[in-house]
This record gives C-alpha cells, sequence and structure tokens, in this order.
C-alpha cells in the first residue's frame, strides 16, 4: 500500500485491524466502517474468502454500517470471487448491519466494464428484499467514500 493512502486512512481515523500478503482491513469505530484494501493485483480465491470471514468477525459486533471495499490495485477481474462476495457475504452482512458499501475501482475502463457485466445477473439473483436494503455505491476516492 502506498503511503498518500495509508496516512489518509490515518487522517480519517481509520486503524489497522489486521492485515494479509494480499489486503490490509482498517476500522473507524467511531464512524461505524470497515475498509477492506486490496494490496496486490490479484488475490487467490481461497485468501479472499478468508480474509473476508475474517471482517465477518469484525462486522458481527453489529457496530459497523458502512464497509468500504478499495480495489484500485487489483488488474485482474476474477467473477467466482465476485458472486461470492456478492451473493453470500453481503447476504451475511445485512444480517449485522452492515448494509452501506462503498467501492474503489481501479481506474481501467475494461475492469470498470467487467465489474458492470457480472453485476446485472447477480443483482437478479439476489433476492430483491436483500437488495432494497442494501445501499452500494461507487466512489472516485476514500475521503468520497467515508462522506457518501
Amino acid at each position: 500500500m502506498n503511503d498518500v493512502t495509508e496516512k489518509s486512512l490515518s487522517d480519517l481515523g481509520f486503524k489497522l485491524e489486521f492485515s494479509n500478503a494480499y489486503t490490509e482491513v482498517y476500522i473507524n469505530s467511531k464512524q461505524g466502517i470497515i475498509s477492506c484494501v486490496i494490496t496486490v493485483d490479484y488475490v487467490p480465491i481461497r485468501f479472499f474468502i478468508e480474509t473476508f470471514n475474517q471482517i465477518s468477525n469484525v462486522a458481527r459486533s453489529s457496530k459497523y454500517r458502512k464497509f468500504i471495499f478499495d480495489k484500485r490495485n487489483l488488474r485482474t477481474f476474477h467473477q467466482p470471487s465476485m458472486e461470492w462476495y456478492f451473493l453470500e457475504w453481503k447476504t451475511e452482512m445485512v444480517e449485522y448491519g452492515l448494509t452501506q458499501h462503498r467501492k474503489l475501482l481501479p481506474d481501467l475502463q475494461w475492469f470498470v466494464k467487467a465489474v458492470e457485466l457480472a453485476r446485472r445477473p447477480l443483482l437478479e439473483k439476489m433476492p430483491e428484499s436483500l437488495s432494497q436494503q442494501l445501499d452500494i455505491r461507487y466512489c472516485d476516492t476514500l475521503e468520497q467514500a467515508v462522506a457518501e
């Protein structure tokens, strides 16, 4: 992770909760926000799921309302990871009150297009009652993700 982003998270009141070879997970208890920063260009699905299961443990406290997923370092779009994250993990998060999801995507048009194309069928698979509880937005900056 670069120093500018790390400093920005720190400046915004976040503290590092845990990290591994692929991600850094920060929390801001005061604002009720969990932030996951992908630090590499690709995360194997096994480690992706392990990381998000650890995030689930943090979210179980029900004191977090917002999740910021910073995927700006990714250079590989992995559909099975996205499906699991979107349909299984987000469903669990609603149970804990973590319903606001903010996403930061890489500045790569093909990646943004892949997310857009993959998202439509996933929304159709998700029960409407669940999708209505989620507030999902794409943001350009960390500051915007925290503020919205």
